[in-house]
């Protein structure tokens, strides 16, 4: 053990061109270990700094949190690879100074090609800054919904509901409709003949309201009853809204529709539908004649 350790100190105390084939791979080997060990600590230390951020409040919520810890650790996991490349390099006698400078060069050469990958990067890098929108997400941008499954600082994937991952360039994104943050609106039109008792209507739907406000956390405000809101040919229509924390609205809207349909079949007041009436009189011979 004793003479391992005298050997990998020799070594390590070595310049490139002292050491043959087989030390450097090992010191190539060793150089990546600890690049990994590193990544590793790192790690542990971004999520410990967020963690403490968030019992303090200094973070939005615990998507952004995510967004912003998969973006650092991408970053800094690049970096230091790109540093330990550099440094095995080293060891096999490759200039790196001139191979950086090469590429200093031809990323100016090639900058004009790539005006679109660094638009991608800055827009990413904004949406990330101030907070546009975070994994989990609700939004609709550039003619597409779903929900953010990854934010990078390049492109943004949304999952559509009918299952399509759709890859947008950041640097496409214009406007985005975020409809996620804050509470949003369940709105559910009932309707009811032109026979039936409006002011027993509106009795029932409030009644209902009620009932499903006491058996939902996940209503904010209402549902309320806001009444008559549209006279059609054979409908009168009673709008209901409600408030709800996001993603729930849909659910709510489906529960209003369910139990109020429910309530006016029970109190006898009918649903309506289209009716064709047809009337006949009877001329000179007693045969009858539809009108």
């Amino acid at each position: 053990m004793e003479n391992i350790k005298t050997y990998l100190k020799s070594m390590v105390q070595k310049n490139a061109a002292e050491l043959n084939v087989i030390e450097k791979l090992i010191k190539v080997v060793i150089i990546f270990v600890v690049i990994y060990i590193l990544t590793k600590i790192i790690n542990k230390i971004i999520n410990k700094t967020i963690k403490s951020k968030k019992n303090y409040n200094l973070l939005i919520n615990n998507k952004r949190a995510t967004t912003l810890i998969n973006t650092l650790k991408k970053t800094i996991n690049y970096f230091l690879v790109f540093v330990g490349v550099v440094m095995a390099l080293d060891l096999f006698n490759i200039d790196t100074k001139s191979i950086i400078a090469t590429a200093g060069i031809g990323g100016l050469a090639i900058g004009f090609g790539a005006q679109s990958l660094v638009k991608d990067l800055i827009t990413g890098f904004f949406i990330l800054l101030e907070d546009q929108y975070s994994v989990g997400e609700l939004i609709q941008t550039e003619g597409y919904e779903g929900i953010v499954e990854d934010l990078g600082v390049r492109v943004t994937k949304l999952r559509a509901f009918s299952g399509e991952l759709h890859i947008i360039p950041n640097g496409n994104i214009k406007i985005v409709t975020n409809k996620t943050r804050g509470a949003m609106r369940a709105l559910v039109t009932m309707s009811i003949s032109y026979e039936a008792d409006v002011n027993k209507a509106i009795k029932v739907l409030e009644d209902v309201c009620e009932k499903i406000k006491n058996d939902n956390d996940t209503i904010i405000e209402g549902p309320t009853v806001l009444g008559i809101v549209n006279l059609g040919h054979y409908n009168v229509d009673i709008n209901i809204v409600a408030k709800t924390n996001p993603m729930d609205q849909w659910a709510i809207e489906r529960e209003i529709r369910k139990r109020s349909k429910e309530a006016l079949e029970e109190a006898g007041i009918e649903i309506p539908y289209p009716k064709n009436v047809i009337l006949r009189e009877k001329d000179d011979n007693n045969s009858n004649k539809n009108i």
